[in-house]
């Protein structure tokens, strides 16, 4: 009986130990997800910053320069959509041209 009582102490210590890493993780990713909300809050709060310098300075510019600007956004964006993109699994885009003799 001895041994069950050891191996059923042992399992509950280990359960125990278990529960207080679950505890752990879930509240290092509760800060995380806090983080990255303030991180997004942050970088749309620059990006209004951003565009109303822009309109005023297009506007202070004339017709011509409140022209270019949607040039420029969608410059940007077609940036910032290159970068969602998925890479290849199997490296580098320079591995590709890459031959080795």
């Amino acid at each position: 009986m001895t041994s069950q009582r050891d191996r059923i102490e042992s399992l509950e210590s280990r359960v125990e130990e278990l529960e207080a890493t679950i505890r752990g993780l879930t509240e290092e990713l509760v800060e995380a997800n806090q983080r990255i909300k303030d991180l997004e809050t942050t970088e749309e709060e620059r990006d209004v910053a951003a565009e109303s310098a822009g309109a005023m300075s297009a506007s202070a510019d004339g017709p011509a320069a409140a022209e270019e600007a949607p040039a420029d956004e969608e410059a940007k964006n077609d940036e910032s959509q290159g970068e969602n993109e998925p890479e290849d699994e199997g490296g580098s885009e320079l591995g590709d041209d890459i031959i080795v003799a």
